[in-house]
């Protein structure tokens, strides 16, 4: 999957300056076997695993460049991917981070052309801090019939593969590493439209994505860190008026999903077990949150009634209205 992603950075036109592949502490570390992974790419070697969040401030931690893309490894980009995503941001210096146009790989194999799961046409949330994208709904992804085509604001910017400004990640302090992996690319940019920078899609660019290459989707491991960062970024983000309300309600959608796993037979006990884990874990670290909470809210310069305007609710309730209201807003 690395080789096909380097290969397509090289095919795709224009010039990359510096294309730097941490490597996180896995085999490639023990055998070598990222030391030569080919002429003008940096390796950089960590000892242990320190997670998509951890691994990719280590590679921030090396660059200068005015903008750093964060590109996964089981990602190819398109034809002229980079260009439009530097005209935007030299068009609109607000702005902290842009999405491309996520597809996947699969369908591309497949004869098909649709979204991926993994941001899609671009990062929403709801006001009780559940995310979701433009391009993929509670049935599956959609088909890109050029229905996401222009470009519009978003919440936040996958991970798959983020452009950012590079001055804005350094003042934030780049991606929270206890996250380890999952909602850290959401966290990140909810930090940068607390301080009013701009989040938007830019759909002219086109990065493909393989998706479950980490870990599957449903995966035990996948649901521990979805329920217990999405509980600890809405602890630390959302203000404080909302949280008196938002956090009961959460508390008992959690619990609903602890029932609705225990439902689904032996694999689902486990799952049930990883949410618990995941609650167990928050509470645990809870004046951590705080504290870093304290840290957040003291720097943000836009309210949740800016930040959330034109939210739905609930996305599980609101799906319908969501998609609708999104086109409209293009």
């Amino acid at each position: 999957m690395l080789d096909r992603c380097l290969d397509s950075l090289s095919a795709a036109g224009g010039a990359v300056p510096r294309v730097i592949v941490v490597d996180n502490g896995g085999e490639a570390s023990d055998t070598g076997g990222l030391e030569t992974v080919r002429q003008g790419v940096e390796v950089l070697r960590l000892p242990y695993n320190a997670g998509y969040a951890g691994g990719c401030n280590a590679g921030l931690r090396l660059c200068s460049s005015r903008y750093v893309v964060f590109l996964n490894d089981d990602a190819e980009v398109g034809p002229g991917w980079l260009e439009p995503l530097v005209a935007e941001a030299e068009r609109d210096h607000s702005i902290g981070a842009l999405q491309p146009k996520i597809l996947s790989l699969k369908s591309r194999r497949e004869g098909r052309r649709e979204f991926d799961y993994a941001g899609a046409a671009g990062g929403m949330i709801d006001r009780l801090g559940y995310p979701f994208c433009l391009g993929r709904s509670f049935s599956g992804s959609e088909e890109d019939r050029g229905q996401y085509d222009e470009p519009a604001e978003i919440f936040w910017a996958s991970g798959v593969a983020m452009f950012a400004r590079r001055e804005v990640l350094e003042r934030l302090g780049g991606f929270e590493e206890g996250f380890f992996m999952h909602m850290e690319e959401i966290d990140l940019c909810w930090r940068m439209r607390l301080q009013g920078f701009r989040i938007r899609s830019v759909p002219s660019s086109i990065v493909w994505h393989e998706g479950g290459a980490s870990l599957r989707q449903g995966s035990a491991g996948k649901v521990y860190y979805n329920h217990r960062n999405a509980f600890s970024m809405l602890l630390r983000n959302r203000g404080s008026a909302a949280l008196w309300f938002v956090v009961p309600v959460r508390v008992l959608l959690e619990f609903a999903a602890v029932l609705y796993y225990l439902a689904g037979g032996r694999a689902g006990f486990e799952r049930a077990w990883q949410v618990l884990r995941a609650a167990a874990h928050n509470l645990r670290g809870f004046s951590g949150t705080l504290r870093m909470r304290g840290m957040i809210q003291r720097g943000r310069r836009v309210t949740d009634r800016e930040l959330f305007r034109g939210a739905p609710f609930s996305v599980l309730l609101s799906r319908s209205r969501v998609q609708h209201a999104a086109r409209g807003s293009q």
